[in-house]
């Protein structure tokens, strides 16, 4: 893994830092169509993270917040495996192309090997190129074996999560 670029810090999240990580996760929310609401965004990650039912990290630039990626713990049955599914990452507008999505990239990969992880499983919208473009320049492979199906159960749900 490559260092983070001068300036870029990226740690583990813990329960303080769902203040700092809200504003993003609500905007990573509206990119997917979502109605802002700060106060869900900060309920939901402090849920997480107090239940240690997520691996966040977080990217500060020079003490700022930039970004943060989200994942979450599962099984790969056919490998007999720990997976992580790497559900959410975020670059805020004004820090994109500047090596903050790598390097969240490169921790959510490290928490893989030092987890004994199989791999890491991410999905993305079909029209985000950008993100398409980072996950394939760190050597991961678009499916083209499975077709993937989401059934919405919850009646207040308008939309499937991409």
């Amino acid at each position: 893994m490559a260092s983070p670029p001068a300036g870029l810090s990226v740690h583990r999240a813990r329960p303080e830092d769902a203040g700092a990580l809200a504003p993003m996760f609500d905007a990573y929310r509206q990119f997917y169509g979502r109605a802002s609401d700060p106060v869900l965004a900060r309920r939901f990650l402090s849920d997480r993270l107090e239940r240690d039912e997520s691996s966040v990290f977080l990217a500060c630039r020079d003490g700022e917040p930039v970004g943060f990626v989200q994942l979450y713990s599962s099984f790969d049955s056919v490998e007999a495996r720990p997976v992580l599914i790497l559900h959410d990452l975020f670059v805020c507008p004004g820090a994109r192309g500047a090596g903050a999505g790598r390097a969240l990239m490169d921790a959510a990969r490290q928490l893989a090997e030092d987890s004994g992880a199989c791999g890491l499983s991410l999905a993305t919208a079909v029209d985000n190129s950008v993100a398409q473009h980072l996950y394939e320049s760190l050597g991961y492979q678009r499916d083209h074996r499975f077709l993937h199906y989401f059934l919405v159960v919850d009646p207040r749900a308008d939309t499937p999560p991409k």
